[in-house]
């Protein structure tokens, strides 16, 4: 007798649990969606300036790195610019 499809879906999944106790890992994500061409447009346009915006961090950290430059606190108007200085009265 010819069987349905699912029924031997049922007949096949019933066999694989006799045969294994491993499971399918949960789905976290939700399915996957259509997107406009807009949407996906303003996506890609994102994710590249993201990207690019990384790389150039990258790439500014191994020229600093490879120069061995060290970023150093500049306060003009903090104490380290009074140090030299004296207060003296004119009497």
């Amino acid at each position: 007798s010819p069987i349905t499809t699912e029924e031997r879906r049922l007949r096949d999944k019933k066999h694989l649990n006799d045969i294994t106790a491993a499971r399918l890992p949960p789905l976290h994500h939700s399915p996957a969606k259509l997107l406009s061409v807009e949407e996906s447009i303003a996506i890609q346009i994102q994710q590249k300036e993201a990207y690019e915006e990384m790389q150039a961090k990258l790439a500014a950290q191994k020229l600093a790195e490879r120069l061995n430059i060290k970023m150093l606190r500049f306060e003009p108007e903090g104490e380290a610019s009074m140090q030299y200085r004296e207060v003296r009265d004119e009497d």
